[in-house]
């Protein structure tokens, strides 16, 4: 009888071993386009039954394989898929769970490029999209329509840093028939598992925390067999399937997720306290801050770490922040975030506001630099 491991044991166990072949200790990367067959008879059974075999690194590929796995028992979901960018998933998401005539819910506070995609890619698919506030489940089911098939929700929104009550979205989901899709970037699987709440799709931008090294682009999306086997068919015919490197560069990435996500999770909250101290900053949004206005789900939601994002302004404008960017020594000015490195991004066409990807360097060198770049405003 197998026993369920604990999350670190899996994140670094699960979905691989002992290669079979030459006895690689860690999964090889399977660098390769197709796959040979010992005889016809056996490539024809492949080619009949695709979603089963190996014959095509666009549909299946061992080491893309091991990263399903291990992502599907981290996610606690059936299976998994991995795809070549976070944005595939989210399209594949939508893509099987609605279709022409149909109609999404959508949290309006959202990553720039998934707007991108409500707002104009799939009104062009004849898929109807509402823009609802995430704070608010009441409005949020005053939106559906009766051809309404998805709720699609950041679990901890970008950049504002709102929380999903996942468990009354579900509930809301349930009664109107909804699949519900929970992008879970923000957070990862370490700090918080969206089918524990009820989700029915999980996906993440895997460049980020999945990832965590800043080195390579992908996606994972998660859920049932049956919701997984569609979502490869998807994938076969739009082809966003990552390389066997991105998959193994991924896999790598997740052995250390728990570790990670606790100690950015940790320097995040250690930052925002600072930044709220600061004479020069005028807010801070960090869910883990007693401030935030909903803290107390974040208690309830996330009682291992909060993430690594913080949000802020500095007082004054747009000439303010940029020298505060600007003065930063040892962190870079750049979009995406979950790399072990700390990231700074200024956005002055969000009322200045500025999000930070916290990373895992020494808190006190964090703090430091943070305090000299304010000094520089």
């Amino acid at each position: 009888m197998s026993v369920k491991r604990k999350f670190a044991t899996r994140a670094i166990h699960d979905g691989e071993g002992r290669d079979p072949v030459r006895g690689a200790h860690n999964t090889p990367i399977y660098q390769t386009a197709t796959f040979a067959f010992d005889t016809a008879e056996e490539m024809a059974e492949a080619i009949q039954n695709p979603l089963d075999h190996f014959f095509y690194s666009r549909t299946a590929n061992p080491t893309t394989a091991a990263l399903e796995a291990k992502v599907a028992s981290l996610e606690n979901m059936e299976a998994a898929l991995a795809t070549s960018s976070g944005m595939a998933a989210v399209a594949l998401s939508i893509l099987i769970s609605a279709k022409a005539g149909d109609h999404v819910l959508v949290g309006s506070d959202l990553f720039v490029i998934s707007r991108q995609f409500f707002e104009k890619d799939c009104p062009d698919m004849g898929i109807e999209v509402t823009f609802v506030d995430v704070r608010d489940p009441h409005a949020v089911e005053e939106a559906v329509q009766p051809n309404s098939k998805a709720l699609f929700l950041e679990t901890v929104t970008n950049p504002n840093i709102y929380i999903a009550d996942l468990k009354a979205f579900k509930e809301l989901a349930s009664r109107h028939g909804l699949t519900l899709i929970a992008d879970n970037t923000f957070l990862s699987p370490a700090l918080f598992q969206p089918q524990s709440y009820g989700a029915d799709l999980v996906l993440h931008s895997a460049t980020k925390y999945i990832s965590g090294h800043g080195d390579t682009v992908a996606g994972v999306l998660a859920g049932s067999d049956a919701a997984m086997r569609a979502a490869r068919l998807k994938l076969d015919s739009f082809g966003p399937c990552p390389s066997p490197l991105a998959s193994w560069l991924v896999m790598r990435g997740l052995r250390t997720l728990p570790l990670r996500m606790r100690q950015h999770s940790e320097n995040a909250l250690a930052l925002a306290r600072s930044l709220e101290a600061h004479e020069r900053v005028e807010w801070v949004k960090y869910p883990g801050l007693e401030s935030h206005p909903q803290h107390a789900l974040a208690r309830k939601l996330l009682p291992r770490g909060a993430g690594g994002i913080v949000s802020f302004r500095i007082r004054g404008g747009v000439a303010e922040m940029n020298r505060f960017a600007n003065a930063h020594e040892l962190f870079g000015i750049g979009v995406s975030l979950g790399d072990v490195c700390t990231l700074v991004y200024p956005q002055p066409w969000r009322d200045n506001l500025i999000r930070i990807s916290v990373g895992c360097e020494d808190i006190e060198d964090i703090t430091n630099e943070f305090e000299r770049a304010l000094d520089e405003v």
